[in-house]
Formats: structure tokens, C-alpha cells, sequence
């Protein structure tokens, strides 16, 4: 056999899967169809971590309320953002009104704590910049925000770090079951395996041809406020408004503001700023610094273990609590593996992510130090966010270094900020064709067929 188990899929549940049991003596190699890992994650700056309030059914309530005991724990030992904060959920009809003392009373029901039911008034000592008038709503301190990409980069390190083979811009294309295993075949390779872990929800292969996934989305679209515009909030607020729409402020470090809204059908952004504008006084277009539209899932979640005697498993679904159901979901299916394939815990497993340096968060005392050892932390490329060659260096060359310029941007911050890579691109791509040894033609946004120059004039060196 090539390996003990193939993970098949390289999104935030893959890389945590990779992390769970590169810590036992197995042999494992994971394969993604994209350039880089946790391409499932949505480009913003920090995700809710929920705790299984707002699910009907109990056991995602449960996967989230597991997952949101253990994320202190992870971005500690990660040393990446996480904060606790509460969540307002509001309702300001009637409707909403008794859906939200239905919801309530069920939360109770499964025994859930550090929740309660306010009136308006309450609500005001909880968050007195709210502008919006409400009939009730529930408060949870269970809750915080964390930086869902940094997390998933994290798994993937230090699964890379502790011998995790990862096989990037490789395309399943079939799993065969043999008399012994599995045989899984790529757009590159054909592989054995003694165990298939399968977290590519929606692919049909010989051995799954059933795999059915009921898409129960909505459109997302995601808003970053500039942080001098309002006074700052201290919770997350999520409005349950007409029909299954929603808003939600999350507010961030240093007053950083992302709202996120829900809506049955994709909306403009001028829409968007009027649903937003009942929250933020005297909005406009100037004061938003991005947007980016994504999907919001509610699907079931599933961890399918029906072919576990045959020694497949599948992740079926996708749902908007997908980040913070991840460590416990990674848990449960490395508990099922280790308890089936009867390995042992590695003696010399190193659960650390290895260290790397963000010159903008170094006070100047650091920075010298820093800089005498290596110069390129003396250049600063993007000077939005102070992002410094260095940084763009260490993130390519890092384990499972970025080989795309999105990469790089959800590494570093270069290209993120005000003025969106106008400066700064070209050297970004310059730095990354220079450590990969490639042509600047050759370098990609983000997957295949997304370069950012397609030709260049013989003429010119620079662009």
C-alpha cells in the first residue's frame, strides 16, 4: 500500500482531519484539486464561532457547542486571533418576536447555559450603541470570533510539519474498491490506501454512487466598514429579520467592523448599504473599505460512516458553522480511524506551528532586531498594511508555502488593504515568480486559468 489513509479534499475540515491523525504512526497523504489548501474559506477577516443556539437539529447543535469549547484552547497553541464575544440574536417584529422565545425555550430544553432572554431595556445595558428598536432578544456568552483561515493554515502546517504528504492541484477522479484497500485515481496518479477519508461533499465515485448533497443555499455578501465611522459594539449582533434574511455586525480588533448579509437572492451593493444603514448612521459607499459575496449553507453536516466495515468515510454538507463544527468534527473521525486501523500515538509528534514574524504588530525594537538578521524585513511591499518582503519570503517558503497570490494575501495581508494591490502587486508577483522559479506570465490569483498577466511587451523589463 502507498499509504495508510488518503484524505481526500484539502479544505479547513481536511486540514484538521490531517492534524488530528498526523499525531498517531500512520502513513497519510491528503490531495487537493486547488493550488493551495482551505480554498472552502471565505477571504474575511474573522468568523463567527457559535455554540449550537440557532440549530434545529440537536446534533449540529451539538458538533457546534463541542467545537466552540475547544477554539481557545487551538488558537492559543496556534498563536493565532481569537477573541470571546458575546451574541445579540434581535428581534424586532412579532414573528420574530415568537420564533425567538421558541428558539429560546429549545436552547433551554437541551440544557444549554450562559444564555438569556432580554427586553429592550436590557438589551440597551448590553450594547447601549445599538440603534436599532427590538421587541426581545436572546444573549449568549458562548461565542467569539476567530480568523477561520489562519486556523485552517495551522492544521496544515503542522500536519505538513509532522509528515502529512500533501498532493496539491491534483483532481480525484475515481475511488475503486481492490481486495485489499482502495485504489484512487487523480488526474496525475493512482494511489492504494487501506482507508479513504472523503471530505469533498457532491463527488460521485465507483465506490459512493449515492453521494447526494441537498444545497440549501442562500447569498451571502460581506461588508468591511472603515473603523472610524461608528462608535465600536461590543457584541455580535445578528438581526432575524423578514422571512430567513439576516444581518450580522461582527466587530473585530482595533474597531474593525465586517457585516454580513443574507438574503434568498444576490443583492447590490447599494441595496446592501440601505439594510446596513438601520445600524450605522450617515452610511455611505466611501466608508466601505471591501466586499465579497459568498454562499450561506445550512445543509446537514454529516459524518457518514455507513461503509466504515469497508473502511471508507465521507463528510457530507456543507453549513454556515462549518469553522467552528471543524474541531469536532476532526475529533470524532480520528477517534473512528485510530480505533480502526489500532495505531499508536507518536513519540516525537511537534504540536507547534512553526514561527513566523507580522512587522506591523513588532514594536520598533523588535523591528531592528529582526531587520539585522535579515534585511528583506527592512523592505516594506505593501504599505497599507505593512507587509514586508520578508513576510512574503517566509509564507512562500513556509510548509505548504503560498503558490498563488491569494495565498500570499490571506498569508501576509499584501494586496488587503486600501488600495487593494494597486502599489504592491506586481512586486508581490515579482517576489513569488523569483521563489518559485517561474515566468511572471505563469503566476495565478488563485487557481488554474486566473493569471494576472496573460503577455507581457518584450520591450519593457518592468511593468
Amino acid at each position: 500500500m502507498d499509504y495508510d489513509v488518503l484524505i481526500l479534499g484539502g479544505g479547513i475540515i481536511g486540514c484538521a482531519v490531517s492534524y488530528e491523525l498526523s499525531k498517531y504512526n500512520l502513513n497519510i497523504a491528503l490531495i487537493e484539486k486547488d493550488y493551495d489548501i482551505a480554498n472552502d474559506v471565505a477571504p474575511i477577516d474573522y468568523s463567527i464561532v457559535y455554540d449550537g443556539l440557532e440549530c434545529e437539529d440537536i446534533s449540529l447543535a451539538k458538533l457546534e457547542f463541542a467545537g466552540s469549547k475547544i477554539m481557545s484552547e487551538l488558537a492559543s497553541k496556534f498563536n493565532i486571533f481569537f477573541e470571546k464575544k458575546g451574541y445579540l440574536l434581535l428581534a424586532d417584529t412579532k414573528e420574530g418576536e415568537k420564533n425567538l422565545i421558541c428558539m429560546y425555550n429549545k436552547a433551554l430544553n437541551r440544557g444549554m447555559e450562559n444564555i438569556q432572554l432580554l427586553d429592550e431595556e436590557d438589551v440597551r445595558k448590553v450594547e447601549p450603541n445599538l440603534r436599532k428598536n427590538i421587541k426581545k432578544a436572546i444573549y449568549s456568552k458562548n461565542t467569539g470570533i476567530i480568523s477561520p483561515y489562519d486556523l485552517a493554515i495551522s492544521y496544515g502546517e503542522i500536519a505538513c510539519d509532522n509528515g502529512v504528504n500533501f498532493k496539491l492541484g491534483e483532481e480525484v477522479l475515481d475511488i475503486e474498491s481492490i481486495s485489499k484497500g482502495f485504489k484512487v485515481v487523480t488526474n496525475k496518479n493512482k494511489f492504494t490506501c487501506n482507508m479513504v477519508l472523503n471530505t469533498t461533499p457532491g463527488k460521485n465515485y465507483s465506490i459512493d454512487k449515492e453521494n447526494k448533497v441537498n444545497q440549501n443555499l442562500k447569498y451571502l455578501k460581506y461588508f468591511s466598514i472603515e473603523k472610524k465611522l461608528s462608535k465600536p459594539y461590543n457584541n455580535i449582533i445578528c438581526t432575524m429579520g423578514e422571512g430567513d434574511n439576516k444581518t450580522c455586525i461582527i466587530p473585530g480588533e482595533k474597531n474593525k467592523l465586517l457585516v454580513g448579509l443574507k438574503n434568498d437572492e444576490k443583492i447590490s451593493c447599494e441595496e446592501g448599504l440601505q439594510k446596513i444603514s438601520g445600524f450605522i448612521k450617515n452610511l455611505s459607499e466611501e466608508n466601505i473599505n471591501d466586499f465579497y459575496d459568498s454562499h450561506f449553507y445550512d445543509d446537514f453536516l454529516i459524518i457518514d460512516d455507513s461503509l466504515i466495515d469497508e473502511d471508507y468515510i465521507k463528510i457530507i454538507g456543507k453549513h454556515y458553522g462549518q469553522v467552528t463544527m471543524t474541531p469536532a468534527i476532526a475529533n470524532i473521525v480520528c477517534r473512528t480511524v485510530v480505533n480502526k486501523l489500532n495505531c499508536r500515538l507518536k513519540k516525537d509528534f511537534v504540536d507547534k506551528r512553526r514561527e513566523f514574524y507580522k512587522f506591523r504588530e513588532l514594536s520598533n525594537e523588535e523591528r531592528k532586531k529582526i531587520i539585522e538578521l535579515n534585511k528583506k524585513y527592512g523592505k516594506v511591499i505593501c504599505y497599507c498594511n505593512k507587509v514586508t518582503e520578508g513576510e512574503i519570503i517566509d509564507a512562500i517558503r513556509r510548509p505548504l508555502g503560498a503558490r498563488t497570490i491569494e495565498g500570499i494575501k490571506r498569508r501576509t495581508g499584501a494586496t488587503f488593504g486600501d488600495c487593494r494591490g494597486t502599489r504592491c502587486l506586481y512586486e508581490v508577483a515579482s517576489i513569488l515568480a523569483r521563489e518559485t522559479n517561474k515566468k511572471m506570465t505563469d503566476i495565478v490569483k488563485d487557481s488554474k486559468n486566473s493569471n494576472i498577466m496573460v503577455g507581457r511587451i518584450k520591450e519593457f523589463d518592468k511593468m
